[in-house]
C-alpha cells in the first residue's frame, strides 16, 4: 500500500478557504485532529470558530474530495463542528452570567426594521448551531414578544423573587419589559429609569449558557442609547439602516456612538434594500440604492447583507413566526443565515476574553 504523505494531506486541506474569513483551515486553527489508518482511511476533525451549520456540508464535501485525491487515500471521513468563544467587551465591564457574547442591534432612527432584523438574526444564529437569547431593550416600544409569538399576558417565572427565568420561543431564550408590564402601562420614564430597567432585565435574568445574547436597542442615538452602550458589556454592534439618505445619516450617527464608547461595529445590514412585488415579483429600489455599502466603505466596516422589502416578512413577523422559522428554505431566510454567519465570523476575529466566565447565577429552587 502507498505511504500517505502527511504534507500532501495538509496541502489538500489547505485548498479549502473559509468563505467568510478568507483563510484556510490551518490558519483558522480549525484542524483539531488528522489521522490515517492502514486501510488508507483519513479522518479529519474540523472545528470552526463561528456558527456555521449552513456551510458544514459543503466544507465536508469539498475537503473530502480533496483528501481522496491524495495518493494512497482510499476514503476520507471529515467531521465538522464549531466552538464559540467569549470575546472582549468595552472598558473591561464585567460579563453577564450565562452569556459569552452580547451583540447590540441598533439603528439611528426608528422605522428601519431594527427589531425584525434582531429577531431574525437571533433565530438565524440558532439555526446555524449557536445557543442564543434575545433581550428587548426597546422600553417604549417592546415588540419582541409579539414577534416571537409569546401569548399576550404570559409572564416569566421568577426565582427567589429576584431572578427572571427567560421565556422560551422558537428555541430562543427571551426577556422583555413587555413580559413584566401590560400593554396598557404607559412607560413615562426618564432616561436613568429606562437604562436602569434594561440593566435589571439583563442582569437579573437567568440566561442559560448562551453563545450570543442579541440586544434589541431602542432606536436613536440619544442619552438613553449612549448610557446603555456604556453600561452593557457589548462584544459588538450591528447597525440596521435603509438605503434612504436620511436613514443613512442616522446610521452613521449610530456607528459614531458605538465607536465613542469603544464598541466595535461588526457591520451594517441594509434593510428594505429593494421592493419585491408580491403579485409579479418585479424588483424596484424604492428607497435608493447602495446606501449600506457606502456607509460600510466610509467607516471601514462590513456590509453584512441586504434584505428586501417584502410583505411576507412583515406578515410572518407580526404573526409570531419570523421568516427564518416560517420559511426556513426561503431566499429571505437564506439571507438572514448568511448575515448570521458573517456576524459570527467577524466576531471571531476579535481578541478573546480569557477572563470572562459563563457561570450561571446560582439560585435555590422552591
Amino acid at each position: 500500500m502507498t505511504q500517505i504523505s502527511e504534507q500532501a494531506l495538509q496541502t489538500a486541506i489547505r485548498e479549502y478557504r473559509d468563505p467568510y474569513l478568507q483563510k484556510d483551515l490551518y490558519e483558522l486553527d480549525a484542524v483539531k485532529a488528522l489521522n490515517t489508518d492502514e486501510a488508507g482511511k483519513v479522518t479529519l476533525m474540523v472545528e470552526l470558530p463561528y456558527p456555521s451549520k449552513g456551510i458544514a456540508g459543503a466544507l465536508k464535501q469539498l475537503v473530502s474530495v480533496a483528501l481522496e485525491n491524495v495518493d494512497g487515500v482510499e476514503s476520507a471521513d471529515v467531521h465538522v463542528g464549531q466552538k464559540i468563544h467569549s470575546y472582549k467587551v468595552q472598558k473591561e465591564l464585567p460579563s453577564v452570567p450565562g452569556v459569552k457574547n452580547i451583540i447590540a442591534v441598533a439603528s439611528g432612527k426608528g422605522g428601519v426594521g431594527k427589531s425584525t432584523t434582531a429577531v431574525n438574526l437571533a433565530l438565524a444564529l440558532k439555526a446555524e448551531g449557536a445557543r442564543v437569547g434575545i433581550l428587548d431593550a426597546d422600553i417604549y416600544g417592546p415588540s419582541i414578544g409579539m414577534m416571537l409569538g409569546v401569548p399576550e399576558g404570559k409572564r416569566p417565572d421568577t426565582r427567589e423573587n429576584k431572578y427572571f427565568v427567560p421565556m422560551e420561543a422558537h428555541g430562543l431564550q427571551a426577556n422583555s419589559m413587555a413580559f413584566v408590564v401590560t400593554d396598557k402601562t404607559p412607560m413615562v420614564w426618564r432616561g436613568p429609569m429606562v437604562s436602569g430597567a434594561v440593566m435589571q432585565l439583563l442582569q437579573q435574568t437567568l440566561w442559560n449558557e448562551l453563545d450570543y445574547l442579541i440586544v434589541d436597542m431602542p432606536p436613536g442615538t440619544g442619552d438613553i442609547q449612549l448610557t446603555l452602550a456604556q453600561k452593557v458589556p457589548v462584544t459588538g454592534a450591528v447597525i440596521v439602516t435603509t438605503p434612504q439618505d436620511i436613514a443613512l445619516l442616522d446610521g452613521k450617527k449610530g456607528i459614531e456612538m458605538f465607536r465613542k464608547v469603544d464598541i466595535p461595529v461588526l457591520g451594517v445590514v441594509e434593510n428594505m434594500s429593494v421592493h419585491i412585488c408580491s403579485n409579479c415579483g418585479h424588483e424596484e429600489p424604492l428607497f435608493g440604492h447602495g446606501g449600506g455599502e457606502r456607509i460600510a466603505d466610509e467607516y471601514d466596516t462590513t456590509l453584512l447583507g441586504q434584505l428586501p422589502l417584502h410583505m411576507t416578512i412583515r406578515e410572518q413577523t407580526d404573526g409570531g413566526q419570523p421568516s427564518v422559522v416560517a420559511e426556513p428554505d426561503s431566499e429571505v431566510a437564506r439571507r438572514y443565515r448568511d448575515i448570521a454567519r458573517r456576524v459570527g465570523a467577524e466576531l471571531s476575529t476579535r481578541e478573546r476574553n480569557l477572563t470572562g466566565s459563563i457561570s450561571s447565577v446560582s439560585v435555590t429552587e422552591h
